[in-house]
């Protein structure tokens, strides 16, 4: 096990993910790809891509540096560790303030609630339970107190009394391994949590490779960005929080709906500024059929096929907006949409005619 003080006095680590931690410690004590990724039950493609976020995060230019990065900082112990064995749970990195080894569980909310124990799914419960559970994750960082849970989960319609304690006692009894005495869900006095660095959200796991594709722009590395996104999108998987009651619910499906719409918008952007026109174009296509009243999306499409040579058909989407935007709200088209227009009409405007197509 890597010790405590060696990973307070390393700012780098520091900077990683638990996930990521933990794969740094796997890699330093000698493990392949496919025996990490057995021995934390992820797909082989998750640890590459948790590697190439190690690189990225720690600076470093391969896979060896990473190695002998996790025993300059005392990540790894020379003689300790499994070698050329599979993971076990207790290679998890920990800090002072970390609660003992505990079971790890991951929770998607990007389509209906799922949620896996040591990599094994598990049923966390009725549909009101599952609301609680989903509460708790989309709060990592901090404690949600009994009235927020009542007020999020049931509304107007709060039961009061012991709901909430008896529901976040079944629900640590469905989240414990075996006979492990560890609860993922804490509780203090400010009100119940999930336990850090034990518990593995989509959402937050969207949030880190975004900011990774904003990173990677920044950096000049366009393709990488669309990798990144490529990948941020490919977690949703339906309607967040499908079927889940509640006000809380409720406004995080709109604004978790609203993001990955914003997320495809700019994968497509990115595409566009690659010259990845036709991708750009179909993906493009299919999101303004799912949102026919997003301006943004309709002007980007509409800036893609001009970008293809299909100005026709980007007036098409034009037309079929402003007709969409005046029958269902009774709204002209905003500046958005209307600069988008009027970028292809100029550009029509000093198209060369027909008796000068071959003049250099």
């Amino acid at each position: 096990m890597p010790t405590t003080t060696a990973l307070q006095g390393s700012p780098s680590v520091a900077a990683l993910t638990f996930r990521e931690r933990e794969v740094l410690y796997a890699l330093g004590c000698g493990l392949g790809d496919a025996e990490i990724a057995d021995g934390l039950a992820l797909p082989e493609h998750v640890v590459a891509e948790q590697l190439r976020c190690i690189l990225v995060k720690l600076g470093l230019p391969d896979r060896t540096a990473a190695i002998v990065h996790a025993f300059d900082c005392g990540l790894v112990v020379p003689g300790q560790g499994p070698r050329r064995q599979a993971v076990a749970p207790e290679i998890t990195v920990r800090r002072q303030t970390d609660p003992a080894p505990g079971p790890w569980l991951r929770v998607s909310l990007l389509g209906p609630l799922r949620a896996w124990l040591a990599g094994r799914p598990v049923d966390v419960g009725p549909v009101r339970q599952q609301a609680v559970l989903a509460a708790l994750a989309l709060s990592p960082d901090r404690s949600v107190s009994r009235q927020e849970l009542l007020d999020g989960v049931w509304g107007m319609e709060s039961p009061g009394g012991n709901v909430v304690p008896v529901y976040v006692y079944r629900l640590r009894k469905s989240l414990r391994l075996g006979e492990c005495p560890n609860p993922v869900i804490r509780r203090d006095r400010y009100g119940y949590g999930l336990v850090r660095g034990v518990v593995e959200v989509d959402v937050a796991c969207v949030e880190e490779l975004v900011t990774a594709a904003g990173a990677a722009e920044r950096a000049g590395d366009l393709s990488e960005s669309v990798r990144l996104c490529a990948r941020a999108l490919d977690l949703f998987r339906g309607e967040p929080l499908a079927g889940l009651p509640g006000p809380l619910a409720e406004l995080e499906r709109l604004r978790l709906a609203e993001r990955r719409v914003t997320l495809a918008q700019r994968k497509a952007d990115w595409e566009l500024r690659l010259g990845r026109v036709a991708e750009a174009i179909a993906e493009l296509s299919a999101l303004a059929l799912e949102e026919p009243l997003n301006e943004p999306v309709a002007a980007l499409l509409m800036r893609a096929l001009q970008r293809g040579g299909r100005r026709a058909e980007a007036m098409v989407v034009f037309d079929r907006t402003r007709r969409r935007l005046a029958d269902d709200l009774g709204v002209a088209p905003g500046e958005l949409l209307r600069r988008a227009r009027w970028a292809i009409l100029r550009e029509d405007d000093v198209s060369p005619g027909p008796g000068l197509a071959g003049v250099a």
